[in-house]
């Protein structure tokens, strides 16, 4: 059964084809049978009933041309005299279709014929109900009208319903994009976030890294100490690379529970010392300063505040110059935590600090303001007056949409 359902729909032109021969042996059996006029009126009545036919089979191909095609060939029958039969089923028939799929004004047009077919009819034979009284002549044409309403009324209704079922597609199609758009920013949001924490990881560790190997070799035969000491800070830099990136590694990861590595808990601003510590040894001067009372914050916050101190060390050792120093202050207000990051030395270009730099430079500062913007806070970058290079930041204890 669902096979010929399926059938049906596929060829629908083949379908209504098929009612149009049917409608068509009938009507050629009536025509036979001397049920219609006599003489040259049956005669006219096989065009009639052709046209009236090819209207039923080309009826979904174009409405509006078969409902002018039924027009022309009612007048015709009222002209000629030609009495109705079985293939004026063919104006129900259309009329269904046009209100159904047609154009609004063929519609129209269908609905105002449908409702003058039936007296026209009736003024043209009288003869069928000479016997009775004009009331009765008034039930007929009431009877012969209704079912071209109610077909006009049914195809009407199956427009609306199409019409809104072609809205929820179209509503969820445009749902299932936004969707699809959202998981896309989301994806694009989360990798920006990822970016920037490897960016802070590798910068900072491997310039550790790339500053102790020099000094290793810069001191290897006159002074082995110094060299092991430097190869030590090397490898325990590395490490702390690794684990972090194994840490960022995880993030990716299905969240399976299973699993039993050791991830590193996230740095926050307990650490920052240990981080000033691990610059110092790198032969930068880091003055490190806590005002107010240290006290828990946020996670989001103390991971930003590291970072930016972080960055911000790793950009005075990439542009400071070798004689530069630095100072780092924290400040715990009530309402959030201050940085203050500066230095002494040769500072950064204008285009670093100020729009992200040419062919990739200046991720860091982005990245910077990215974190800060993300908590709520405020980051102000650029020159000393007098040289340098100076960082504050402000991370409320809140964010912003709270």
């Amino acid at each position: 059964m669902q096979h010929l359902y399926d059938f049906i729909r596929r060829h629908p032109t083949g379908v209504d084809t098929f009612w149009a021969v049917f409608l068509l042996g009938l009507s050629g059996v009536s025509i036979v049978a001397g049920q219609v006029g006599n003489g040259p009126q049956r005669v006219a009545a096989v065009p009639v009933a052709v046209a009236l036919c090819a209207v039923v089979a080309l009826r979904r191909r174009a409405p509006e041309k078969m409902l002018l095609l039924t027009i022309l060939t009612g007048v015709v029958q009222l002209l000629i005299g030609v009495e109705p039969g079985a293939a004026n089923f063919a104006m129900l028939v259309i009329t269904y279709t046009v209100a159904m799929a047609g154009e609004r004004w063929a519609s129209r047009l269908a609905l105002g014929c449908s409702l003058c077919a039936a007296t026209l009819a009736q003024l043209r034979w009288p003869e069928e109900t000479s016997s009775g009284s004009w009331t009765q002549s008034v039930f007929v044409v009431v009877v012969l009208t209704v079912p071209f309403v109610l077909a006009w009324v049914l195809g009407d209704s199956m427009r609306t319903r199409r019409a809104y079922l072609s809205q929820l597609e179209e509503r969820a199609a445009r749902l299932e994009r936004e969707r699809e758009a959202q998981s896309k920013v989301a994806v694009a949001a989360e990798r920006a976030r990822i970016a920037r924490e490897l960016h802070d990881v590798v910068a900072h560790n491997v310039s550790v890294m790339v500053v102790q190997a020099d000094g290793a070799a810069y001191v290897l035969d006159a002074s082995p100490d110094q060299a092991r000491q430097a190869l030590e800070t090397i490898s325990s830099t590395g490490r702390q690379a690794l684990a972090e990136m194994r840490r960022l590694l995880g993030v990716l990861r299905t969240g399976d529970t299973r699993e039993t590595g050791e991830y590193v808990p996230q740095p926050d601003v307990e650490q920052i010392e240990d981080l000033v510590d691990q610059v110092r040894q790198t032969g930068l001067a880091v003055d490190f300063k806590i005002e107010g009372t240290p006290r828990p914050l946020p996670t989001g916050v103390e991971l930003t505040a590291y970072r930016i101190v972080q960055e911000a060390l790793t950009n005075t050792r990439k542009h400071g110059g070798p004689d530069a120093g630095a100072s780092v202050r924290l400040v715990y207000f009530d309402d959030g935590l201050g940085l203050l990051v500066e230095d002494d030395g040769r500072g950064a270009a204008h285009e670093l600090y100020e729009d992200g730099g040419a062919d990739g430079a200046g991720h860091g500062m982005i990245g910077m303001r990215e974190r800060v913007g993300m908590v709520g806070g405020t980051l102000d970058a650029g020159p000393r007056p007098g040289g340098g290079f100076r960082i504050s930041a402000l991370l409320p204890l809140k964010p912003a949409n709270q």
